[in-house]
């Protein structure tokens, strides 16, 4: 009997593997937790309240968060619908077809304004994302045009970004090449500087903003990744599981033609049982710079510690903010979108002003 279940856990995780590279995505998690369960193990799960099956996620096997009721004051004001512009949108390119969401903040001139691109988690949208990271109201006051690529779920069922698929890896090709074209439809488009264009994401959209950053350097001059994981983590199902279980099992992928990958903040909690935070370390663990660790901070009823990293110039090449306390949310955002955490720091607000820090001109 101890023969077979090594075998039975290898067909079991294949069988994940032709299901997800199909989009069967609940499918490909049943087949995983029968494979752990073929081996004795428990699959990790996030602490949370329960849950019918329908609203398990690929995005590390966890339920989807209830959305609690909208906060009864305090934050960020309102928007002005009459001033600022919200608008849908559909991209169509050789690579693909997508939606989109564009935020054009009230009040902007002539001149040419940054540009930051956000890519949802899975279960997610563009309207919850913007909601619960509250980016269009920090944009507004700092000034920003925000993109929100929409996931089709005829590319992924639970509607998460393939960031584990070799095809949707590298630069000129699949998702990675599609979300670039639709930047540079924005930049063309919208008067944006392009010296100052942006992405971020959340878990697997987190993840997919890594590999635009590393290969896509001339475009996005600095990346955020909240509760992502590096380039390369994964090529299939079962390394995406064993990656966000423990951390990706080798160094990311070179950028292409050894070009230096965009400067990057990363958040993490380190209390995330959905992606292990020891992937947050090794997001940045390509940094070439020297490490300086601030004093342990408080920010808004958080724990926090954080590292930036310095090149020889002095130069800030990259944060790790460590969430002490924290699971798999956005730090800093409102219970009107899922996966969120009311508590600080206020990561859209540390991304944007990261993100002002560092234009792509100051790289050459």
């Amino acid at each position: 009997m101890k023969t077979l279940i090594p075998q039975m856990v290898g067909r079991l995780l294949g069988d994940a593997t032709l299901l997800t590279r199909s989009g069967r995505l609940r499918e490909a998690t049943a087949a995983i937790q029968r494979a752990l369960g073929g081996a004795g193990l428990a699959p990790v799960r996030e602490p949370l309240p329960a849950a019918g099956p329908e609203a398990m996620v690929l995005d590390g096997l966890v339920r989807e968060l209830p959305r609690a009721a909208p906060d009864a004051g305090g934050g960020s004001p309102a928007i002005d619908p009459s001033t600022a512009r919200f608008t849908s949108g559909t991209h169509v390119a050789a690579s693909g077809t997508r939606g989109y969401k564009l935020f054009i903040p009230a009040g902007r001139t002539g001149a040419p304004l940054p540009l930051v691109v956000m890519l949802h988690g899975c279960k997610q949208d563009p309207d919850d994302f913007a909601a619960g990271t509250r980016m269009n109201e920090v944009a507004q006051e700092r000034g920003f045009i925000v993109l929100y690529p929409a996931q089709a779920p005829r590319s992924n069922m639970s509607k998460c970004w393939n960031w584990f698929q070799p095809g949707d890896q590298r630069r000129g090709g699949g998702e990675p090449a599609l979300l670039a074209a639709m930047t540079r439809r924005i930049i063309a488009e919208h008067r944006v500087d392009p010296e100052r264009v942006f992405v971020a994401g959340l878990s697997a959209g987190g993840a997919m903003s890594a590999i635009l950053g590393r290969e896509y350097p001339d475009l996005f001059a600095a990346v955020g990744v909240h509760s992502g994981l590096p380039a390369g983590a994964a090529h299939d199902v079962a390394t995406a599981f064993a990656a966000m279980k423990s951390g990706a099992p080798s160094a990311a992928m070179p950028a292409p033609g050894g070009a230096a990958a965009a400067p990057m903040i990363v958040f993490h909690g380190d209390r995330d049982a959905t992606v292990h935070p020891a992937n947050g370390e090794q997001l940045i663990d390509g940094t070439r710079g020297t490490a300086h660790r601030l004093a342990r901070q408080q920010r808004n009823g958080r724990d926090v510690s954080c590292t930036r990293y310095h090149a020889a110039d002095g130069a800030v090449v990259a944060e790790h903010w460590l969430l002490h306390g924290a699971g798999h949310a956005w730090s800093g955002g409102s219970a009107a979108g899922s996966f969120t955490d009311a508590r600080g720091p206020d990561a859209s607000r540390e991304m944007l002003r990261f993100f002002l820090e560092h234009p792509r001109r100051e790289r050459r």
